[in-house]
């Protein structure tokens, strides 16, 4: 009787110990992917995101696509882009005079469903219906039947705002967008279009934002926040040249986090939880870094570091 319980016993001991040994096997497999960007490090940070006023949710860190660079590279690290957590594309009709919509509607060709896909309307299209027609061609270059998100690029002067809001909800209405935004804004032109009826219907607001251009801390950041609006952040790398990378703060950061200085620089874009960063994207490799970002959680001496550095602006 005893030979038979130890018979159970070690074949139970076995089974434990293949068990233990998958998931060991497993969280060695989970630490290397978060360590190694080639491998796709993002995985355990895709899932952090923000949410809009009406509840949607989307990425935290998105992609622009520019259509400068050959159209087979750029739509190479928009996939792997969408790949790694990053399925946030952002564009305009004018990117490429079209061409930037035409190339990532190769992206999005077959997995239309897993991307946030955004666009805008320049201002010269705002009167009579030209919103109405600049988002049709829009639509027609991406292949697309709807925007997840439709922006107003750049103000129009604030006479304008009633016709430019109801252009939005007609769209809205024909589901050719699922949600309007605004672009470039400042806070007296946020509160004037809020004046406007269904105005307030702004979903966000896109501006510049980076390390070395923290002007929207001063008011406009608080505004959205006190009235629950995300904001999106162009330029997190500190725009053409990415000039914030040279800074030796982000470096010494990067190294000790075993990663670039732009997945450090985006970290610190998207830390609130009410921002979401758009990078370019200009390569695979690049992309691959950038999504490291998602994984990266600044600690407090790091945040106090990078503050000294690059100051934010005075009250």
């Amino acid at each position: 009787m005893r030979r038979r319980e130890s018979n159970e016993t070690r074949l139970l001991n076995r089974r434990e110990f293949g068990g233990l040994c998958v998931a060991l096997s497993s969280f060695v497999t989970l630490s290397a992917s978060a360590r190694d960007a080639a491998t796709g490090a993002a995985s355990t940070g895709a899932g952090r995101t923000v949410k809009f006023r009406d509840g949607t949710v989307v990425p935290v860190l998105g992609q622009g696509g520019q259509g400068r660079r050959p159209a087979a590279v750029e739509e190479e690290a928009l996939r792997t882009g969408v790949s790694l957590g990053m399925a946030l594309i952002d564009t305009t009709e004018s990117y490429g005079e079209g061409r930037s919509e035409e190339l990532i509607s190769h992206v999005i060709a077959g997995q239309r469903d897993r991307v946030f896909l955004v666009s805008k309307v320049e201002t010269n299209h705002v009167t009579g219906d030209g919103i109405a027609r600049a988002c049709e061609a829009s639509l027609a270059r991406l292949g697309t039947d709807y925007l997840d998100l439709y922006l107003l690029h750049w103000p129009a002067p604030s006479a304008e705002f009633s016709g430019i809001v109801a252009a939005f909800e007609s769209l809205r209405a024909a589901v050719k967008i699922r949600a309007w935004g605004v672009s470039n804004f400042t806070v007296r032109q946020m509160e004037d279009l809020f004046q406007i009826p269904q105005g307030d219907r702004c979903a966000t607001n896109q501006v510049p934002y980076n390390l070395d251009d923290r002007g929207i801390e001063h008011e406009l950041l608080p505004w959205c926040e006190r009235h629950g609006m995300p904001v999106m952040a162009y330029s997190p790398l500190g725009g053409p040249g990415a000039s914030v990378l040279r800074d030796p703060t982000l470096a010494r950061i990067g190294e000790a986090h075993g990663s670039s200085a732009a997945a450090v620089a985006l970290a610190w874009t998207i830390r609130s939880g009410n921002v979401i960063a758009i990078a370019e994207s200009s390569s695979v490799e690049h992309v691959k870094e950038n999504a490291v970002a998602l994984s990266l959680t600044l600690t407090p001496q790091e945040l106090q570091g990078l503050d000294a550095a690059h100051p934010p602006p005075s009250r």
